[in-house]
């Protein structure tokens, strides 16, 4: 038996560079009929064996502990230079409990949050993380399966949005109970005590609607997105203080539930311009619901801006191409990505309480031909 933990990982260093360069001596040994070894990478046993010590003392001498001479700790850097020695990033991961490894839990990887994942990963890589990017198809039970696949991965911890189905997070509480580090992002909720970092969405729906009213539309209908999610109602909450704001009625018809896609959006735009009394503008809270939007008013005939106006949510790069182009509210996705991720090693490498910690974004309205019934407001984005 060893003597000690440290030991054992010493030995286990040494198995596991073994493996991988092909030395018959590990745990495994591959025969393939060629010579693996070639160009093998030098291991502890091949320093051990030369200056004829134990693996174990090279191992402490290269991690500069106390308990070897200095005469043996420069004749191990000295022959480790030589050698051009690599230690071996598993064992060193097993000795400190650390992979430098992000688990990344996404609903989809559209525009938006595929922009927002390369956020994560520029930032990650800078301070020396890898992701490792799993999507739940806004599907609960595979959000499950990707949190139990990704902690049999030994991630580090956890940069979260939530699906759409996902109602109960007793997967993602089990993740904060093993002590690993989480921060949710985009989709934020309540029920989740975790940093957090999301756009102002109520701000969003408020200066999309109140465009709108400036620009002559009072009769202003919602594609408001699933009701369960708090992304959904804050920018509900925007269009209904809009309203409240230059006191126009809110007529519950108007309010629209349904899923972030364009083919339920423009069966909803359907249903509203068949009303007796239809909208004269509607606010749709992503782009791929816009042109949903857009597909069923071009149907019924109606012109943008001068029947009906349109604003989307998200700023993708659709709505610049289609014609009229959409007005929509900017999401700053790879900013709020990057956030995300600084705010996770932030984190990681901190021993204070911040599960309280909020980085809210600012949202931004890109007014375009779709809206842009009367002239165009000073002080709005282009």
């Amino acid at each position: 038996m060893f003597s000690c933990f440290g030991c054992l990982l010493d030995i286990l260093q040494y198995f596991l560079i073994d493996n991988v360069t092909g030395n018959g001596s590990g745990f495994l040994s591959f025969e393939y009929g060629v010579d693996l070894r070639m160009n093998k990478p030098a291991t502890i046993k091949d320093i051990a064996q030369r200056l004829n010590i134990s693996i174990s003392t090279v191992s402490r001498a290269l991690r500069n502990a106390s308990d070897v001479n200095n005469e043996t700790k420069q004749a191990v850097m000295l022959l480790s230079e030589e050698l051009n020695y690599q230690p071996n990033r598993l064992a060193l991961s097993l000795r400190h409990k650390q992979t430098h490894t992000i688990g990344v839990i996404v609903p989809n990887l559209d525009y938006v949050l595929s922009t927002m994942v390369r956020g994560i990963d520029e930032a990650a890589l800078e301070a020396g993380y890898t992701v490792m990017v799993c999507q739940s198809n806004e599907s609960y039970g595979r959000e499950i399966l990707n949190t139990r696949r990704l902690l049999d991965s030994l991630v580090d911890g956890f940069i979260v949005s939530v699906s759409s189905e996902t109602k109960l997070f007793d997967h993602f509480r089990k993740v904060q109970e093993r002590g690993l580090p989480m921060v949710v992002f985009d989709r934020v909720t309540p029920d989740l005590v975790a940093p957090s970092v999301r756009l102002d969405n109520e701000e969003g729906g408020f200066i999309a609607t109140e465009h709108m009213l400036e620009q002559g539309y009072g009769r202003i209908a919602i594609l408001a997105g699933p009701a369960n999610l708090g992304v959904s109602n804050s920018r509900l909450e925007g269009y209904l203080k809009a309203l409240r704001k230059h006191k126009i009625k809110i007529d519950p018809k108007l309010i629209i539930y349904c899923d972030f896609n364009q083919d339920y959006a423009y069966y909803a735009t359907q249903e509203l311009l068949a009303m007796k009394k239809r909208p004269d503008g509607i606010f749709t809270i992503s782009d791929r619901m816009a042109i949903g939007a857009m597909l069923a008013i071009k149907e019924k005939g109606l012109n943008m801006p001068q029947d009906i106006g349109l604003v989307g949510f998200n700023n993708e790069p659709v709505v610049s191409l289609v014609t009229p182009k959409i007005s929509s509210v900017d999401m700053p996705s790879f900013e709020l990505g990057k956030v995300a991720a600084k705010l996770f090693i932030e984190t990681m490498h901190n021993n204070e309480d911040m599960s309280k910690v909020e980085e809210v974004l600012k949202p931004k309205l890109f007014i375009r031909e779709s809206s842009q019934k009367l002239v165009l407001k000073a002080g709005r984005g282009k």
